[in-house]
């Protein structure tokens, strides 16, 4: 963590706190709803946090020097992009086969818009953080933030369009 603080800034600090209520409120929301689009949201929130804990553990000790260990984080946090894609894919599917549409959920509506805000900002200042450590784990976490956004915004246009049009 002391490369983070020499930088005078920690985002990590932030990450806990609100990966936990994002990914608590997504998956509850989500199932309320019926929503697999909020529960794999909730979903992503954990799976940020496990790239989190990678790029933590990644400088911490004799790793914070280490090129093998940056290499090893880079690998980790790379497969955790790919962590959520077969729940979607099987559950997407699963639902289109029953026909069963999500209910409106504006604690979901919420929730994504405050991701919607949040992420950007702090995965653009990992972004940073990891340009200047020559960190590509920790650039890369930050690009998670960033692809949380998107998706964010992917969810809620689809829940303000099921709110809206009953689509």
């Amino acid at each position: 963590m002391a490369p983070f603080r020499s930088h005078g800034q920690n985002p990590r600090a932030a990450d806990p706190g609100w990966l936990g209520i994002e990914g608590t409120v997504g998956v509850v929301a989500g199932i309320l709803a019926g929503s697999i689009a909020l529960v794999a949201f909730g979903l992503d929130s954990g799976i940020e946090g496990l790239a989190s804990i990678i790029v933590v553990w990644r400088f911490t000790g004799t790793r914070t020097t280490s090129s093998a260990a940056e290499r090893t984080a880079q690998k980790w946090v790379a497969v955790s992009f790919y962590l959520l894609a077969p729940y979607v894919a099987v559950e997407a599917i699963e639902k289109l086969i029953e026909g069963t549409a999500a209910e409106t959920s504006w604690l979901g509506i919420g929730l994504t818009t405050g991701t919607l805000v949040l992420c950007p900002l702090l995965g653009i200042a990992k972004q940073r953080i990891g340009a200047n450590l020559e960190s590509r784990a920790t650039y890369g976490e930050g690009t998670q933030n960033v692809l949380c956004a998107i998706l964010a915004g992917a969810v809620l246009v689809g829940l303000a369009a099921n709110t809206l049009f009953g689509l």
